[in-house]
């Protein structure tokens, strides 16, 4: 076409941003353009991962146009459309490597820091994964995971395992979850990970020792989904019950338990569950403690039975069983199966929305602080393969790999790790149920000849379903099975299908994509995906050999693989990337060969089965050329066919328990360290309160006391136990412990407190607190202490009849030390009896008032800091924050004045206190959270008082958790409980609003603190505020006590 000058220059500067291609300078005049296509560089090319569809129809119209004048202008459009994104694509490229750059000097930075504290040189041992067994992400780990290969071995284990009777918990929130006839692919929440919970649950509670598993998740009453999903309770039949009654005949089993939670009647996306997380801990915490009890009685002799493990799957649940962990003192475990970073990456490279419009959509940043709280509090991070770790897990500032081999590798030699801990990272291959598979022998040409065994039976009626496609159904099949989504890879697949005549000649190609009524119903995405599906059918003309059934139920898959596998046929998973692959799995159980692509899970798949082919699912070409050559090859596909089947017991869901039992064996023993007798009283644990403190080799730096003036000696680490005198040490430890724990804190002896530890003879204080009707507990954060007196005051004489009979009690709950509490009510000609409780330090202490004056006002609650001590980083946790401290000045001044001041008078075992003199210069609460992860330091930071105080508590330590932990010793009614806040508060003022019990806002109060304290969260705390919650309301602007009095009946009565 002539005048077409201005094209040219478009298309030249798409080659200049482009990649290099095979004569980049010669002349691209549109009649001499040759086999280069705008389109398809625009796809391949220039800017893979944008949607070209819209492009795509632009330039169709424009092929088709008659007019030139109206070509020309839809081409020089969509010319200029290319190169714009092109553009695009090269900023969304430089801003990723900034990121990339700035994560790595985050890195490098805080492992120096890690480094300097840490009082020895590393060795040569420290710079490597030495074993393989701790850690799986070393280079050098190759090997595959130890395994039981056979069922001698299994049933010796199955053996040593009898004595024991465990409880696990298992958590998943989010989708619809049931037993039987499970809708996969309903919805993107009720997908692989829904499947994968419910037989986890259901073959652990089929494994010898394990007494009970409850899969925890959503109670949904909605008439939008099947009435099952709002039974309250469903037990999971083993699939091989009668084996395992005859062989083992302990198990209680396995149940789904629904807990009611969020919006009633009604089903809401994972997106919309943050707000109403902890009512489910809430609601959860119940439930556990009341099975625990049961459990007890049945088969603990009248002792509680705790889990031996909380494990959470998804950041939702990771967040939930982070809490629970947290309140009842158990070790918990975590499975990301998605990760929000990796998706928050993939989705800014897309470059079609913006960070902000992304959060919107997806809550992104409040599901990674999930993950980020997760990897805080987990014992273990179960993944199924290595590149989950490798590429995944490493975006996160709480896993540093090489920062974690290297404490790996200080344990192994007794040398203390400062405080710093780390997750292990453990690859277990999620398993399979194969007793009842029997791979197809058969062909097309003939059926299968029955046996007393195997009788033959009439096709299952889903074969004819799919094969009514095809024109000549003897041919080879290829079956993909995946939702119609876009990073499933589907439409590569059907155009590598459509291009390679030799390969359409050979073979016919059945596509599963879930189950759809009609299109207009489908999601915006899988609809586009579906019609982009159709349309290459249509392009390609592949009718009569292409299959897209609309329906098939979960159990007719297995019907499916063995239609494949009779044809001869082969499985394919394209996917861009692919977390695990569990099809991969499936299909090689029913004796086909796969195809699956090289990102991901499929890698450890191949190694271990050596059952298929690799390819890049970017690679149109590869992708034919695979498949040709496994439906061509018939001595191939007989090869790939009988690895499978010879190594598929390796992902069998009894080795997968086995493995998983055995790294919950590992982990060190925690539950609540107390003991209530029948008549409310309560006897110590006989086991040592050591026993709950962090690790073992870092207990001698955290411990402020001497044994026998020897603080040096063994590191501390659990080998040193072996050694002489081990008893001994213990025995002093555990004096020394409790003398410690009993002992009230330095500022508190200061101030002429006497301590007391609630023994039998003090018992009569604490049944007040358990026999009131309700518990009024004061959370307001003002910024001044009039301000809290005046809302105190309010509180009291709005209630003040019910206060004189003790009906309700109150618990004051604060930032301050309890020195500062004592301050504050005689100031305010307050007794420190009209409060039943005293939660102290942001939620790092709590007391208790008492009746005897002799006591002195307050008795601590020593058994709370065993509850709350895990992972606290102590004396080189205290250090690192100094040091920051230091390093937070006033440049502008001519000294550089330091902002940030250590509080020691205001400083306790488990509160690090830091004074502020200048909040507008110091980082926000969430750098500093991010600089101690990334150093390996876990703990909960709180910026308090407008800003100018720092709390740096234990991590699962927070004023929330008190009120659990309220609950979980002395039984008092989370739903009975009304707190009391204002308008805004301290940095933790989200914790305060969920939950099961009701949170009354004062109007007016707490108006004043700065935006940009609680600005400083990594999401907005309207994605976590339960806004429609009948549990919250608000009073009117400058309350009164009669305005209070009357939001007390309104939300009481709800």
């Amino acid at each position: 076409m002539a005048g077409n000058d201005w094209i040219n220059s478009y298309l030249e500067a798409i080659l200049d941003v482009g990649p290099n291609l095979d004569d980049a300078k010669a002349s691209l005049l549109l009649r001499e353009r040759g086999r280069f296509s705008p389109t398809r560089y625009f796809v391949e090319e220039v800017i893979t991962g944008f949607d070209e569809t819209d492009l795509h129809r632009s330039w169709v119209k424009a092929q088709a146009t008659r007019s030139p004048q109206e070509r020309n202008t839809r081409l020089e459009n969509m010319c200029w459309r290319i190169w714009n994104l092109a553009r695009q694509k090269k900023q969304l490229e430089g801003q990723l490597a900034q990121r990339k750059a700035k994560r790595r000097l985050e890195r490098e930075r805080g492992r120096r820091e890690a480094t300097a504290d840490m009082s020895e040189d590393l060795s040569e041992g420290e710079k490597g994964d030495i074993v393989s067994d701790v850690s799986a992400h070393g280079e050098n780990n190759k090997g595959r995971l130890p395994r039981i290969n056979s069922v001698d071995a299994m049933e010796t284990w199955a053996s040593q395992q009898k004595g024991k009777k465990i409880y696990i918990v298992l958590i998943s929130l989010h989708g619809l979850i049931r037993g039987e006839n499970m809708e996969l692919g309903r919805d993107s929440d009720t997908g692989g990970q829904v499947k994968y919970v419910v037989e986890l649950a259901r073959a652990l509670g089929s494994m010898p020792g394990v007494y009970r598993v409850d899969l925890l998740t959503r109670q949904v009453a909605s008439p939008e989904v099947d009435w099952s999903y709002g039974e309250p309770t469903e037990m999971l039949t083993p699939r091989n019950s009668e084996d395992f009654m005859d062989d083992m005949g302990e198990s209680s089993g396995a149940y789904i338990v629904r807990i009611p939670f969020g919006p009633k009647d009604k089903y809401i996306p994972k997106e919309l569950l943050w707000p109403h997380i902890p009512e489910f801990v809430d609601g959860a915490l119940s439930h556990i403690i009341q099975m625990s009890n049961v459990l007890g009685e049945q088969i603990g002799s009248g002792r509680p039975i705790w889990p031996v493990a909380i494990h959470g799957h998804y950041a939702d649940a990771g967040d939930s069983a982070a809490l629970l962990s947290g309140a009842l003192n158990v070790p918990m475990l975590f499975t990301g199966h998605s990760l929000g970073r990796d998706k928050l990456e993939q989705l800014l490279k897309q470059g079609r929305l913006s960070k902000d419009e992304i959060n919107t959509t997806y809550k992104i940043m409040r599901r990674i602080e999930a993950e980020e709280l997760s990897l805080d509090a987990s014992e273990i991070v179960i993944t199924s393969t290595r590149q989950e770790i490798d590429e995944q897990w490493r975006l996160y500032d709480g896993f540093d790999p090489v920062l974690e081999r290297k404490l790996r590798a200080r344990i192994r030699r007794n040398v203390s790790c400062y405080g710093r801990f780390m997750p292990r990272m453990v690859v277990i291959p999620p398993g399979m149920e194969f007793h009842h598979i029997v791979p197809q022998d058969g062909d097309m040409d003939g059926e299968i000849e029955g046996n007393e065994e195997h009788p033959s039976s009439p096709d299952p009626p889903i074969w004819s379903e799919i094969m009514r496609f095809f024109t000549n159904p003897r041919k080879p099949m290829i079956l993909a099975l995946a939702r119609p989504d876009p990073k499933k890879n589907i439409t590569t697949l059907v155009k590598a299908f459509g291009e390679c005549r030799p390969l359409r000649e050979l073979a016919n190609l059945t596509l599963i994509m879930g189950n759809r009524e009609g299109i207009d119903e489908m999601s915006s995405t899988n609809a586009s995906v579906l019609l982009s599906v159709l349309k290459l059918i249509d392009k390609y003309d592949l009718y009569g050999q292409v299959a897209y059934p609309k329906h098939h139920k979960q159990s007719e898959v297995a019907d499916i693989y063995r239609l494949a596998a009779k044809t001869k046929g082969v499985f394919i998973n394209p996917a861009f990337i692919e977390p695990f692959g569990l099809t991969l799995i499936e299909a090689a159980a029913h004796g086909l060969p796969i195809v699956a692509t090289k990102n991901g899970g499929p890698v450890d798949i191949h190694r271990v089965l050596d059952n298929g082919l690799l390819v890049d699912p970017h690679d149109q070409q590869s992708i034919a050329d695979a498949l040709l050559k496994l439906v061509a090859d018939k001595q191939l596909w007989a090869r790939c066919r009988q690895n499978g089947l010879k190594n598929i017991h390796l992902f069998s869901w009894p080795e997968h328990c086995k493995t998983y039992l055995s790294r919950i064996a590992s982990c060190k023993p925690r539950h609540p360290q107390w003991q209530r007798s029948d008549d409310g009283g309560e006897s110590s644990e006989s086991d040592s309160p050591s026993d709950s403190l962090r690790d073992i080799h870092d207990i001698s730096l955290n411990l402020k006391f001497s044994l026998d003036g020897d603080r040096s000696g063994a590191s501390g680490n659990d080998n040193s136990l072996d050694s002489e005198g081990t008893a001994e040490r213990n025995s002093k430890l555990e004096n020394a412990v409790l003398s410690w724990s009993r002992g009230v804190l330095k500022d508190q002896r200061k101030a002429g407190f006497r301590d007391r530890v609630e023994h039998s003879s003090s018992t009569g204080k604490f049944p007040a607190l358990r026999r009131r009707k309700h518990i009024l507990v004061i959370a307001v954060d003002s910024d001044s202490n009039e301000d809290l007196l005046d809302a105190i005051r309010k509180i009291f004489e709005a209630v003040e009849k019910e206060r004189i009979e003790g009906s309700i009690g109150f618990i004051l709950s604060t930032f301050m030390t309890i020195s500062e509490i004592h301050s504050f009510l005689v100031s305010g000609g307050l007794n420190a009896n009209d409060f039943d409780a005293f939660i102290c330090n942001s939620g790092s202490d709590l007391f208790y008032s008492t009746i005897n004056p002799e006591d002195g006002p307050f008795v601590i609650d020593f058994y709370y800091h065993s509850h709350i001590e895990y992972r606290w980083g102590g004396e080189g946790l205290r250090k690192t924050l100094v040091r920051w401290a230091g390093s937070i000045t006033d440049k502008k001044a001519g000294n550089e004045e330091h902002v940030v001041t250590s509080a020691e008078q205001l400083s306790t075992n488990y509160c690090y206190a830091f004074e502020i003199k200048n909040a507008g210069m110091v980082p926000p609460v969430k750098e500093l959270r991010k600089s101690l992860r990334i150093q390996a330091l876990r703990c909960n930071v709180i910026y308090c008082r407008n800003g100018t105080r720092i709390n740096v508590i234990p991590v699962l330590a927070s004023r929330s958790q008190a009120l659990r932990y309220l609950f979980v010793r002395w039984g008092i009614d989370l739903s009975k409980m009304v707190v009391f806040v204002g308008d805004s508060g301290d940095t933790d003022y989200e914790g305060l609003l969920g939950g099961v019990h009701k949170s009354v806002i004062l109007k007016g109060i707490c108006s004043s603190t700065s935006n940009q304290l609680l600005a400083n969260r990594n999401y907005p705390l309207s994605d976590v505020m339960p806004v429609d919650s009948p549990n919250i309301l608000q009073t009117s602007q400058a309350c009164t006590s009669s305005d209070v009095r009357d939001s007390l009946q309104n939300i009481l009565k709800s």
